[in-house]
């Protein structure tokens, strides 16, 4: 018996639902853009599975002819635009030709290091470590009383004009800066612990003056304070003795000269022989006894010795570095050498 009109197109129908559910799965499971021209030709090219389908509407009725090829062309339209979204999902996830060549030979990826100014101050406080140093930090925010007070320089105080000072606005507070030197730790250091003391201190400083080879408004300073009974001038010059040849070699010669410190006394300059002339180094003196009177101690019993120094300037000398703005310019060729 002659099947209907009705089951005819229900067939018609379910074979071109067959071959949408057979060509996304297969669309689906295409996982290279090779894959997918597969894909392609086999459903959507000349000889392709939706071609033969639409070639062959010409053996069905016209009303079937019509159901089935409105219904093929909706599918060529969908698998076109399903095919089109693959292809670009597929490129977007693969690396763009040329960005990696596979015939280069393998290479050690570069790795980063320590910044110069953190490997001389870390060398620095090695050698002061070892000789019965303990290295402490303190806050770069710092206030006028150990900044300047306690370290006897009162506000009316001429050595106050050596310090180009960043001051900090306030609505509660008119005596926060930026600390010009890490000298108040020596103040703070002496406040909260009782002798004896052997501390050195590396941290940034900020001074509001003008950038040349030698100068920079941020640098980085490293503060030594002793404290104890009977301690000399000869200690002070046999440590710094000792440093200076654990920094420049065993043969380094050094020189002390008088200067003036506000918070040693006496104060001198300790400069080293480099290349036939004498070069400073560093600031040094024995506490003055305001400064220990401050910090509660009494300076009939007990002494000490200060000093203080730029690590950038201990690696300028070193490795023969003529500008000191190197240092903080980021530059990767000034930095890649150390």
């Amino acid at each position: 018996m002659p099947e209907s009109r009705e089951t005819q197109d229900t067939q018609t129908s379910e074979t071109v639902e067959e071959l949408k559910l057979a060509a996304v799965a297969a669309l689906d499971s295409a996982e290279s853009e090779e894959q997918l021209e597969i894909w392609r030709v086999d459903f959507m090219g000349r000889k392709g599975r939706l071609t033969g389908l639409l070639r062959g509407l010409g053996g069905l009725e016209i009303d079937e002819r019509k159901i089935v090829g409105a219904a093929a062309n909706r599918l060529r339209g969908e698998l076109e635009v399903l095919f089109e979204g693959r292809v670009s999902q597929s490129r977007s996830t693969q690396t763009p030709v040329g960005s990696i060549d596979i015939t280069l030979p393998g290479r050690k990826p570069s790795l980063g290091g320590l910044h110069p100014s953190t490997q001389v101050v870390r060398e620095i406080t090695q050698a002061f470590n070892e000789m019965g140093f303990q290295t402490v930090e303190g806050p770069e925010v710092e206030l006028e009383k150990y900044n300047f007070d306690m370290l006897n320089i009162p506000a009316s105080h001429p050595a106050r004009d050596m310090f180009d000072t960043f001051w900090v606005d306030s609505d509660t507070h008119d005596d926060i800066l930026l600390r010009t030197h890490t000298s108040p730790m020596q103040a703070r250091v002496m406040e909260s612990n009782d002798p004896p003391i052997r501390v050195v201190v590396p941290g940034k400083c900020y001074r509001y003056e003008s950038t040349d080879a030698t100068h920079e408004w941020q640098f980085n300073q490293i503060e030594g304070l002793a404290v104890d009974e009977g301690i000399t001038f000869a200690d002070l010059k046999g440590t710094l003795y000792e440093f200076a040849r654990r920094i420049f070699g065993p043969s380094q010669k050094v020189r002390f000269r008088c200067d003036y410190f506000p918070f040693v006394e006496p104060g001198v300059d300790m400069s080293i022989e480099w290349k036939g002339d004498w070069l400073e180094i560093m600031g040094a003196g024995m506490v003055h006894p305001k400064v220990l009177e401050n910090a509660g101690y009494d300076s009939t019993k007990y002494t000490g010795f200060a000093f203080g120094m730029g690590p950038e300037r201990i690696s300028m000398l070193r490795n023969e570095i003529a500008d000191i703005r190197h240092f903080f310019a980021n530059d990767l060729r000034f930095l890649t050498q150390f």
